[in-house]
C-alpha cells in the first residue's frame, strides 16, 4: 500500500515519553504533519494548584499550514484530554472511533466549544487517503471499548503507532485485537514501531478481564453492608463488572459524581455498556433500601478513581460518607507518582471503619500488555526501528531491552525525550534535533496562563509563607504618615513574634526615613532596599526565606 515515494520522514514527540499520560506524536511525512493523539497528564506534586497539564503545541502552531489531521487511538483522558486545545488553534479533521469522538464532544463541551464539523468517524476498516501518505487502522484490545493503532503508509515503509494494548484472550467483549492486521503490517515492511510502553517492568502475560468480573462478585457477594466501589470512569469493562455483579446479587446501583454519571450515559446511548433500566436509582433513594442491597460507583472529578473516595473517608463529601461496615472496592491501580495518596486513602478508609478490598483480591487488572505481550506486538510487527513510547523513561529503557531480547541491535531501538526529532531517510535515521516542547498547565478556567514564574511563587508560598509590608509616605513633606505595617500570612504565628515583627517595622521606617532625606523617590529602588534588608534579618533570626511583599502608597 506504498504511497507516493517518499524523501523525508520525522517522528516527534511532543508528550507522552518520560511521563505517564500527555502522549501526543507528530509524524512528518515530507510536507505534511499528521498528528496522533493529544492527551492530558494529572499534575505532578511540585505543579501546585494545577488541575491538569497538557502538551505545548507551539511547533504545530508554527506549522499550521502542513497539518493536515489527528488521529486518536482511543478515548482515555491521556489520548484525548487536550484535543479541545488542538482545536482551538488548529482547523484539522480529527479522526476516532465512534466512542472515542462520542468522549471527544463531551470534553468540547467543557470548554463551550459547540463546532463538531472537524470531527470524522471511522473505524478498524477504514482507509484515508493523502498526498504523502495512507492512514489505515487496527483493533486494539484495551481497558476502553473502540480503541485502534494507526498506521502512516509511506514508500520507505509504515509508521505505526500501537496506542494502549495488551492481548487479551478472553476479553469480556467482542473487541478482540486484530492480530492478523498487525502481522500483514509487519509482513507489508514497518518503517518504525512505535509501542506502548505502560508495563515494559512487569513480567509475563497481563490478566484477563475475565477474571475480574467473578471477582468483583465475589466481593460484593461476601459483602455484609453496603459496597462503594472506585473506578477510572473510563475504564468501560469495569463498570461493566460492576453492573453484572450488582444484578448478580441484587443490589441496586447508585451513582456517584457528575464525570461518572455523563460517562455512563455516554455509554449506555451508544450501547457499548448494556445495564437494566430498573437497576440504577438515584442517590437521594439510598435510605429506602436496606444497606445489603445497595452498590455504590464512585470516580474523581477528572476520572481518577480516588477524588470523591477521599471526600467520603474523610466525611467532606456533600452527597455520601463511609460509615463503618461498609465495603469499599478500589477496582484500579495508582497511577505512577500517586502511590503515596493512594495508600493515605486506604489508610482513611479503616479508619472510618470500612472493610477495604484492594490488591489482595484481583478486582483489576491493566489494561496495558506484559512484557510477553510487547515481545509478541515487536514480533508481529517485524519493524526497522523501534521507538518505546507511552512510559517513563525507565519503563522506555525496559522495553529497548525486550526488543534486544527478540533480535533488534541496540542500534535500531531509539530512546527519546520530548521535542525529539527522528529524522528517517532511505537508509538511515538521525536524532538529535529539538522542538519546542514542555507543559501548558491548566488552572480552573485558564489555560497556559500558569507558567513557571507563578509555579515558583507557589513554591515559595508554600514552604516559607509571605511578609507584606505597607507604608504610606507623603512625598511633598518627606516624610511617613503611616506604617510600616507588617502582615505575616504563613510565616510566623504574630502573636508569639511580635519582637521580631517590630524589629522588622523598625528597619523598613528607617529604610524609608533615608530614601526620604536622601531625595530618592524611586519606589523601585525603595521596594528593593526594603526586600533586602529584611531579607538579610528575617533569615538571620529565623533561618527562614518569605516572600516579601513591600507596598508603597503616596498621599
Amino acid at each position: 500500500m506504498n504511497s507516493k515515494h517518499t524523501e523525508n520522514i520525522k517522528v516527534i514527540a511532543l508528550g507522552g515519553v518520560g511521563e505517564i499520560g500527555k502522549n501526543m506524536f507528530v509524524i512528518e511525512v515530507d510536507e505534511d504533519l499528521f498528528i496522533v493523539d493529544a492527551g492530558l497528564m494529572h499534575p505532578e506534586g511540585e505543579m501546585l494548584g494545577i488541575d491538569v497539564v497538557i502538551p505545548d503545541i507551539s511547533y504545530l502552531i508554527e506549522n499550521r499550514s502542513r497539518v493536515k489531521a489527528m488521529f486518536l487511538t482511543h478515548g482515555h483522558e491521556e489520548n484525548i484530554g487536550g484535543v479541545f486545545y488542538v482545536m482551538q488553534k488548529l482547523s484539522i479533521p480529527v479522526y476516532g472511533t465512534k466512542l472515542t469522538l462520542a468522549l471527544v464532544v463531551e470534553k468540547l463541551k467543557e470548554y463551550g466549544m459547540k463546532n463538531q464539523s472537524l470531527l470524522k468517524e471511522i473505524d478498524s476498516d477504514s482507509k484515508i487517503e493523502f498526498d504523502s501518505a495512507a492512514v489505515t487502522f487496527f483493533r486494539t484490545n484495551h481497558s476502553i471499548p473502540d480503541s485502534v493503532g494507526v498506521a502512516v503508509h509511506t514508500s520507505l515503509g509504515s509508521i505505526v503507532h500501537t496506542g494502549d494494548f495488551k492481548f487479551d484472550q478472553t476479553p469480556t467483549s467482542n473487541h478482540v485485537s486484530d492480530i492478523s492486521k498487525m502481522a500483514a503490517l509487519g509482513d507489508e515492511g514497518v518503517l518504525c514501531l512505535l509501542s506502548d510502553s505502560t508495563n515494559a517492568e512487569k513480567p509475563g502475560y497481563s490478566a484477563s478481564e475475565s477474571v475480574v468480573g467473578s471477582e468483583i462478585a465475589t466481593a460484593m457477594y461476601n459483602a455484609d453492608g453496603r459496597v462503594i466501589i472506585a473506578v477510572f470512569a473510563s475504564n468501560y469493562s469495569r463498570i461493566q463488572h460492576v453492573i453484572n455483579a450488582a444484578i448478580e446479587n441484587n443490589r441496586k446501583l447508585a451513582i456517584v459524581g457528575k464525570n461518572m454519571m455523563n460517562v455512563l450515559q455516554t455509554a449506555i446511548k451508544l450501547g457499548y455498556i448494556h445495564v437494566q433500566e430498573d437497576l440504577i436509582i438515584p442517590l437521594q433513594e439510598l435510605e429506602k433500601h436496606p444497606h445489603h442491597k445497595i452498590a455504590i460507583l464512585t470516580t474523581g472529578t477528572n476520572g481518577e478513581p480516588l477524588g470523591a473516595l477521599n471526600r467520603m473517608a474523610r466525611h467532606s463529601h456533600k452527597q455520601l460518607n463511609v460509615t463503618e461496615g461498609d465495603t469499599v472496592m478500589i477496582a484500579a491501580t495508582p497511577l505512577p507518582g500517586h502511590e503515596l495518596e493512594f495508600s493515605k486513602t486506604i489508610d482513611l478508609l479503616y479508619r472510618a471503619g470500612a472493610n477495604v478490598v484492594f490488591g489482595q483480591k484481583q478486582v483489576h487488572v491493566s489494561g496495558h500488555g506484559n512484557q510477553e505481550e510487547l515481545k509478541l506486538m515487536l514480533n508481529l510487527m517485524k519493524p526497522k526501528y523501534f521507538i518505546p513510547i507511552n512510559g517513563e523513561y525507565k519503563m522506555q529503557v525496559a522495553h529497548g531491552k525486550l526488543a534486544q531480547q527478540v533480535g533488534m541491535n541496540k542500534k535500531e531501538i531509539l530512546l527519546i525525550e520530548k521535542g525529539d526529532v527522528v529524522h528517517f531517510k532511505e537508509n538511515s535515521v538521525r536524532t538529535g534535533s529539538k522542538v519546542t516542547s514542555g507543559n501548558v498547565l491548566i488552572d480552573g478556567l485558564g489555560v497556559g496562563d500558569v507558567g513557571n514564574i507563578v509555579l515558583r511563587d507557589r513554591r515559595l508560598l508554600s514552604q516559607d509563607g509571605i511578609l507584606i509590608v505597607v507604608v504610606t509616605l507623603d512625598k511633598a513633606n518627606k516624610r511617613v504618615v503611616a506604617g510600616p505595617e507588617i502582615i505575616s500570612r504563613g510565616f510566623v504565628y504574630v502573636r508569639e513574634s511580635e519582637e521580631l515583627l517590630d524589629k522588622s517595622a523598625l528597619i523598613v521606617k528607617e529604610i524609608a526615613d533615608k530614601c526620604m532625606k536622601d531625595r530618592l523617590i524611586e519606589w523601585s529602588s525603595l521596594k528593593l532596599n526594603i526586600r533586602e534588608a529584611l531579607n538579610q534579618y528575617l533569615y538571620e533570626r529565623t533561618k527562614r526565606r518569605p516572600m516579601i511583599l513591600p507596598i508603597i502608597m503616596e498621599v
